[in-house]
């Protein structure tokens, strides 16, 4: 996985949390932290959310394939900027 498949890919998981109301209002979720897991060896990036309206917490976990080839990625200066 290149640089740009992982951007792509992280940039798809805040169009999920962008598109995803709160459960309990219907408000949007903020993002308040974001992190990673290890769960049973697997990561995870795990993104800390709070709803703009009621301030409900939610937590949004998605799979993170791409740490396991971090280090082989090619970070050509080209394509960081």
């Amino acid at each position: 996985m290149n640089l740009n498949e992982v951007m792509k890919f992280v940039e798809s998981e805040y169009i999920i949390i962008n598109n995803t109301p709160c459960e309990l209002c219907g408000g949007n979720f903020l993002t308040e932290s974001a992190g990673l897991s290890f769960e049973n060896g697997k990561p995870e990036n795990i993104t800390h959310c709070v709803c703009e309206k009621c301030g409900h917490e939610h937590e949004f976990s998605f799979r993170a394939p791409f740490i396991n080839t971090m280090e082989n990625l090619d970070t050509n200066s080209e394509e960081l900027n």
